[in-house]
């Protein structure tokens, strides 16, 4: 009997010893959260190695990983997206690995991650910009911080600046030093925005090259000026950073040159800006004097507009406007505006454009829907071309309770509009036969219409084609190029 109670008891104590073991190994797996909406958080979401490099760059920078949940957590994967074809390095709690598995972080508590980058900043073959991420999964969430550190030597404006709205968002902005000019050489990179302040003047000299990163906008505030003196065949080009394919020719890659409100005398000439959202926003004049004045430039590859004005002057000569994913041309608010042998050509293939190349507009709806009446005081298109792959290249949105005049001068037009009085000598709905419109190539082939078929007096103040060539003697070609 006593050695019946002894087992009895012995397999008691097994079985409790077996209970405790079974339900402290649940309650440990109950530790974990598990729910799908848990998530991490960091001490930021990207990391940016701001050193400008001159030499073979190594530098370690920290990234804070919190788990602000109030069960421990357990980070299934920790990875970098390029993986071993990564320049970058990363250090999970004194792990160096490119992937490390199962890392646990206890209830509101956190760990260090440190992140490394060796590139060699005058090696031209590297990228402008070195960019990863670190990619974090968590009960089926994915999280991730971005890396970017400079990959070449240039000069990188960044943004130390910051402006917070009513609303709470922000603006990270840099003040250009415009003491003295951007010279060829090392090329400038902008990231944020980067502002031509007030009564300065940013010059940037022939072969320049200016780089953008993502949403990036060269900002030319309130009586500040931009002069851009680019040359024939040394133009200064303004486009984004990612210069690998298929990046080269991808429009959309940063935001645009805004010519703010106030901002005055504009000169930019021999420019080559692609690639990005709206290639010159141009707001309200400053003086009588032209908000811009644009020559020998070409604007391509944009995802919404090559140009956009909201009343302002401007006067352009020998630019082409082409692959723009809204608009070419919007001028819009009202405004005084002069086009001289410029060539709109806008065949956008990426999705399908069912808008104009070229707006004119005379008015706007405020914040209370009120309509505002702008004055459109000229318009004027003389030896253009304006044409595309949409069945209609041209809209005229007039209030006729304000002033709305235009015209187009011996033009080539794709259009359903026809008016004697504001198309005079114009070719309409007859294809100019560019050479190859997939690459944004306009020249003329040797039958097109536009050739030889320009008012004279107008290629009198256009002596000059975009390439240099003087036109021909009475008459000149219409468009950019003789």
């Amino acid at each position: 009997m006593d050695r019946t109670k002894k087992k009895i008891l012995t397999y008691s104590g097994l079985i409790i010893f077996t209970l405790i073991i079974i339900l402290s190994s649940c309650r440990k797996e109950e530790d974990f959260i598990t729910d799908t909406t848990a998530k991490i958080s960091f001490s930021a979401d990207s990391v940016l190695f701001d050193t400008v490099f001159t030499t073979l760059g190594s530098v370690t920078k920290r990234l804070m990983v919190y788990n602000h949940n109030d069960q421990k957590i357990n980070i299934s994967s920790i990875r970098l997206a390029n993986a071993a074809a990564s320049m970058f390095r990363i250090n999970v709690d004194g792990t160096p690995a490119l992937q490390i598995n199962n890392v646990e972080i206890a209830a509101n508590d956190s760990m260090f991650i440190f992140v490394k980058v060796t590139v060699n900043p005058q090696n031209s073959d590297n990228p402008l910009i070195v960019s990863d991420d670190i990619i974090f999964e968590t009960n089926g969430n994915i999280q991730k911080v971005s890396l970017t550190a400079w990959g070449q030597d240039a000069y990188y404006h960044v943004p130390n600046h910051t402006i917070t709205f009513s609303d709470g968002s922000k603006l990270y902005y840099s003040i250009a030093d415009c003491s003295s000019p951007w010279v060829s050489g090392k090329p400038h990179v902008i990231f944020g925005y980067c502002v031509v302040d007030s009564a300065t003047t940013l010059t940037i000299q022939q072969g320049t090259k200016v780089y953008f990163a993502p949403k990036a906008v060269l900002w030319v505030y309130k009586d500040g000026s931009l002069k851009v003196n680019g040359s024939l065949h040394n133009e200064v080009k303004f486009q984004g950073s990612r210069l690998d394919m298929p990046y080269r020719d991808t429009p959309g890659q940063w935001g645009k040159i805004w010519l703010s409100a106030g901002s005055k005398d504009n000169d930019i000439n021999y420019a080559i800006i692609r690639n990005g959202s709206i290639g010159l926003q141009a707001d309200t004049v400053a003086n009588a004097n032209p908000n811009l004045k644009l020559n020998n430039t070409i604007i391509e590859n944009m995802s919404v507009a090559g140009i956009y004005a909201q009343g302002s002057v401007i006067k352009a000569t020998n630019t082409i406007v082409t692959n723009c994913g809204e608009y070419a041309i919007v001028l819009s608010i009202g405004g005084n505006y002069e086009f001289l042998h410029c060539t709109i050509g806008n065949y956008w293939n990426y999705t399908s454009r069912k808008t104009p190349s070229v707006v004119l507009n005379n008015y706007y709806k405020d914040n209370n829907d009120v309509i505002q009446l702008r004055p459109l005081v000229n318009a004027y298109f003389g030896n253009c071309i304006i044409y595309g792959n949409t069945d209609e290249e041209l809209l005229l949105d007039n209030n006729a309770n304000a002033s709305f005049n235009y015209k187009f001068d011996y033009c080539l037009i794709k259009t359903k509009l026809s008016n004697a009085t504001y198309f005079d000598h114009c070719k309409i709905n007859i294809d100019p036969l560019f050479k190859n419109t997939e690459i944004n190539d306009l020249h003329l082939l040797s039958g097109s219409p536009a050739k030889l078929s320009g008012k004279p007096s107008i290629g009198g103040l256009v002596p000059i084609d975009l390439e240099g060539n003087t036109r021909s003697p009475p008459p000149p070609s219409i468009g950019v190029y003789e």
